[in-house]
């Protein structure tokens, strides 16, 4: 299943199943399902039994998910209204504007995964290899509420001093858990996003000289998107606790990026051990794997394969994972 978060024109966010080129509204078409079985189907009524949003329907997934799937097989029979108390249940992809599939997650945290961009990122720098990324995973925590979907990534004028973009995939938490061993970890996960994780390399690297991690240099906007695709659909690529899935970055139509997702050195299953120790995960929290290699401007620069190349306003940057899509942001100067 493919979880959306979409918007019409001059409207609010709302969750929706993608099924081909149609959105699915699914708080509208499960007050339809409620109705057609003589249950309450207010707005009250839908949020509180199977959640508000797509982050409600993951922390609601028990029952939201069964009646999810009812109405997609319903939908793909002819069985589904177009209609519902004067309410359209269904829209074309094209008529809708994605937001992130879970645009406030209740936190955010990014990873450090893959071995080849740590290497070869400290290599340019003149550094060895740090040997503690080999003893444990390692990630920060970044800016939640500027999560921002497919569209116009807006950045200041001190962001585009080295803005950068970074390809990596993300997970989604499915499940409360705490103190989890990675044997169990994969259990956790409900789905599976693409992950921009924008970069502003000249605010990055004056403030990290204090050792302290990234803060301004990231915590301006994050893309995930454009849809959350469910752990079923990605079975048939699961190799132990890793996913096949091939990596690409493109700027202005160029392909500059290439990697898979199990070239990950940890997985998301080890990370999250690493995450939820003495420390309690929620459904929701989204959990990025770190750039993968070649998967940034710094990696690329650095190794002579572009020259001194970084994005600048009306640049687009399109982020492809298959199974998960295409993320397609351009970069806009906020002058406010």
């Amino acid at each position: 299943m493919k979880l959306v978060t979409f918007r019409h024109s001059n409207g609010h966010d709302r969750a929706g199943v993608l099924v081909g080129s149609e959105v699915i509204d699914l708080a509208r078409a499960l007050a339809w399902r409620e109705h057609a079985r003589g249950h309450k189907c207010d707005d009250a009524h839908i949020a509180d039994r199977f959640g508000r949003g797509v982050l409600g329907f993951v922390e609601n997934a028990e029952r939201a998910r069964p009646a999810a799937d009812e109405i997609v097989e319903l939908h793909a029979r002819g069985g589904l209204p177009h209609e519902f108390e004067g309410a359209r249940l269904t829209a074309p992809l094209a008529s809708v504007a994605l937001r992130a599939p879970i645009p406030r997650p209740p936190s955010m945290r990014d990873g450090y995964a893959f071995r080849q961009h740590v290497l070869t990122a400290r290599r340019n720098r003149g550094l060895e290899m740090i040997p503690e990324f080999d003893q444990f995973p390692v990630f920060y925590f970044t800016n939640h509420h500027g999560v921002v979907g497919p569209g116009d990534v807006r950045v200041k004028k001190l962001h585009c001093e080295r803005l950068d973009y970074e390809l990596e995939a993300a997970i989604v938490v499915g499940k409360e858990a705490r103190d989890v061993a990675a044997k169990d970890a994969t259990a956790l996960i409900f789905g599976m996003t693409i992950m921009n994780d924008w970069s502003a390399r000249a605010l990055q690297m004056e403030e990290m000289k204090l050792n302290l991690g990234p803060a301004k240099g990231k915590d301006f906007a994050t893309s995930l998107g454009p849809y959350l695709v469910t752990l079923d659909e990605l079975g048939d690529r699961m190799h132990g606790d890793h996913f096949d899935l091939a990596m690409r970055a493109r700027v202005n139509g160029k392909e500059l990026s290439q990697g898979n997702v199990k070239d990950m050195t940890w997985s998301f299953a080890q990370i999250l051990e690493r995450a939820s120790y003495g420390v309690t995960l929620v459904p929701g929290d989204v959990v990025g794997s770190g750039t993968c290699g070649t998967g940034c401007l710094l990696e690329l620069n650095g190794s002579k394969i572009t020259d001194n190349l970084w994005l600048k306003p009306g640049d687009v940057v399109e982020l492809e994972i298959e199974r998960l899509g295409v993320l397609e942001n351009r970069i806009v100067l906020d002058e406010a």
